[in-house]
């Protein structure tokens, strides 16, 4: 049986915290004013591919610390999936089964998406040289130094 998937360094949660803030203000921002022309579904569809471009950037090069590349950025989309359908069953569930309104139900079902995204995006992004894009990474290629270790004793 297979223990629980590593989270990463302290640091790189925190940065991707960081970028999940500024990438919910991009979307919100696109989603906002789409949502006055269009049905809330198709302006939440519209800011979402808006935003997820934009993570993609910030994610590699903020959250952990890679060279954006084409082969990571065809692959990134995948890593959206899980967040699209949390968040899109989210929505639904949320504006027409408990009535909320649909200006901030998106936020709500954000929230709960986010824990998915992380797992399946540091997948995608930190992938271990040694087996692919899915592949576990290695102790010392988590974005953090590997650490100094002393001949002396404690």
């Amino acid at each position: 049986m297979r223990g629980l998937p590593a989270l990463g360094p302290p640091g790189q949660i925190l940065r991707f915290a960081a970028v999940g803030g500024v990438n919910t203000l991009t979307f919100y921002a696109c989603y906002l004013p789409l949502h006055r022309l269009l049905p809330y579904f198709a302006a939440y569809t519209a800011g979402f591919v808006t935003s997820m471009v934009c993570s993609f950037f910030l994610n590699t090069c903020f959250t952990y610390r890679t060279r954006p590349t084409w082969k990571k950025f065809l692959l990134f989309p995948l890593t959206q999936v899980t967040n699209y359908g949390v968040q899109s069953v989210g929505l639904v569930a949320l504006v027409s089964w408990c009535g909320m309104n649909s200006t901030v139900a998106p936020l709500a079902a954000a929230l709960g998406a986010i824990p998915f995204t992380y797992l399946v995006s540091r997948r995608i992004l930190r992938p271990s040289a040694r087996t692919g894009p899915f592949a576990r990474p290695a102790p010392c290629d988590q974005g953090e130094p590997p650490p100094v270790r002393s001949s002396e004793p404690a």
